[in-house]
């Protein structure tokens, strides 16, 4: 299945338009603020349900307008059936409704994202994924692991809350009987649904260290997991009295992404000694691995969308790129005109371009 052709009534800076996608790629060229991102993220919202840039969902619809709507046709390749996706934004008094559709059929939001594509998504600002802070890659790892295992999301909701009402208990409670007393409970809580976390997150980083390569780059990952158990707790008990916050968990791990290379075969820290190209390299690594586990969770072909990935890669390195998403439908944007010399057209069926 890929999307054919995709529609836009008043969603950011499209009042009106349409565009047709090539099955294979499709380069869209344009200066800076042309809307090459917005048509990124329209194709992200149809899939999704969601848009990628952190902002009030009202201000997908252009400003002055009540109402927008973003809507796909996909096509089947094996039996040539189409399908009309569509999700409408409605404005009122009242705040924003959303509304999902298939063909003229009005569907809940679980059963529009269980029939459509998956996607995968890299954007200049994730970059922050690998050269930001634990935290930043946590939130990373949780969306994904999120978005495939309903029972993940549960239990992250459980863990976030419970965590937040034992902090809570910390920060009042001042008799150290009753502490903890009162402590105890939530402890086990947090124990029973942080090990699912911690489990969850350690079988997808032995996944991605099953698939270090990207062609001849070698990249893994430490998973410096913060166990959570009874025993621990004991041993940090006094500190957290001090300080007043819980000081285990998931909430304190981290992933640390190394790079091989003939310079360090043990691995090179990429968050603090790589370059912009490498760290680029490194998010694209987990971006491949995304595609591949979720083609194989989902049984389908994810969509890929490129915005901006080529700046800061030699040609060598934008040539690798084009070469290993030649089994994706792939929308990439760029300003470089040139970047069309580097297709090979050996992995790529067939491209197109697109002018904004």
């Amino acid at each position: 299945m890929f999307l054919k052709q995709i529609f836009f009534k008043n969603f950011r800076s499209f009042e009106k338009r349409d565009f047709i996608l090539n099955q294979f790629l499709t380069v869209i060229f344009g200066k800076n603020s042309k809307g090459k991102t917005n048509l990124l993220e329209g194709i992200y919202f149809l899939f999704r349900g969601e848009g990628f840039r952190e902002t009030k969902e009202e201000e997908l619809i252009i400003f002055d307008k009540k109402d927008s709507y973003v809507e796909g046709i996909l096509v089947d390749e094996e039996n040539k059936d189409s399908n009309i996706f569509r999700i409408s934004l409605i404005k009122n008094d009242f705040g924003l409704n959303k509304f999902y559709f298939l063909g003229k059929t009005k569907k809940s939001r679980s059963y529009y994202l269980k029939d459509i594509l998956p996607v995968v998504l890299f954007s200049p600002e994730q970059i922050e994924i690998i050269n930001g802070t634990p935290s930043i890659r946590r939130d990373y790892f949780d969306k994904f692991l999120s978005g495939i295992d309903a029972e993940y999301k549960k239990r992250l909701i459980n863990y976030q809350q419970a965590l937040r009402k034992r902090n809570k208990i910390l920060e009042k409670t001042l008799n150290i009987v009753n502490l903890k007393q009162e402590l105890k409970f939530w402890n086990d809580y947090l124990i029973n649904q942080g090990n699912y976390l911690i489990d969850k997150r350690r079988e997808y980083i032995e996944y991605l260290n099953r698939n270090k390569k990207i062609d001849s780059k070698e990249f893994f990952i430490e998973y410096a997991s913060n166990d959570i158990n009874i025993e621990r707790f004991n041993e940090y008990f006094d500190r957290e009295i001090k300080i007043r916050k819980t000081l285990i968990g998931p909430q304190k791990d981290d992933f640390k992404i190394y790079f091989i290379n003939d310079l360090s075969s043990d691995g090179k820290n990429i968050h603090y000694y790589g370059s912009r190209s490498e760290q680029r390299l490194a998010l694209f690594w987990l971006k491949i691995n995304e595609l591949k586990y979720l083609e194989s969770f989902f049984k389908k072909k994810p969509i890929l969308l490129l915005d901006d990935i080529f700046s800061e890669l030699d040609k060598d390195n934008q040539k690798l790129i084009f070469n290993l998403i030649g089994d994706y439908q792939t929308v990439v944007t760029s300003t470089e005109k040139d970047l069309t010399k580097l297709i090979n057209l050996s992995y790529h069926t067939s491209y197109d371009t697109i002018d904004l």
